[in-house]
């Protein structure tokens, strides 16, 4: 299952998603939240994301299917919510279930490693009355070499 949207999710019954298959051994999954990027009080900040509909999913698309064709998934389920968030909200789930842990672990770390270098998403951050859109973390594109084949 791929979502993109606005609205809040329930990591509960994604959890519970995850576990229809019979032969599942083992769930990792990952919560991301909006966290604190500024010194001002949390109620002055908030961040924004926007999204090319179709072209995002086609994007989440294709890196849930490298992960399934990697290791041995029964379920993946991902959700990234779009629009103005507030620091502390839910913004990205990801959630895999296989038989083992250490291919649920894996394919859930690859996934968000992708997710966040090559799935079309911008982002702003808004600190008062001044806004910037993010640019590319170094960091997160570095994290993709220990997935190269």
């Amino acid at each position: 299952m791929i979502k993109v949207q606005e609205e809040d999710f329930q990591v509960d019954l994604l959890y519970k998603n995850l576990l229809q298959a019979n032969k599942t051994g083992a769930v990792a999954m990952f919560v991301g939240l909006v966290r604190q990027f500024s010194d001002l009080p949390k109620e002055a900040c908030s961040f924004e994301l926007e999204h090319y509909p179709g072209m995002t999913e086609n994007n989440l698309q294709a890196i849930v299917d490298e992960a399934n064709a990697r290791w041995a998934l029964l379920d993946v389920a991902v959700v990234h919510r779009v629009g103005k968030l507030s620091v502390d909200d839910q913004i990205v789930f990801v959630g895999v279930s296989a038989a083992h842990r250490a291919e649920a672990f894996q394919a859930c770390d690859f996934i968000m490693d992708y997710l966040k270098s090559r799935a079309a998403f911008w982002k702003k951050e808004t600190q008062g009355d001044k806004a910037q859109w993010v640019s590319a973390n170094v960091k997160d594109e570095r994290s993709l070499d220990r997935w190269a084949k």
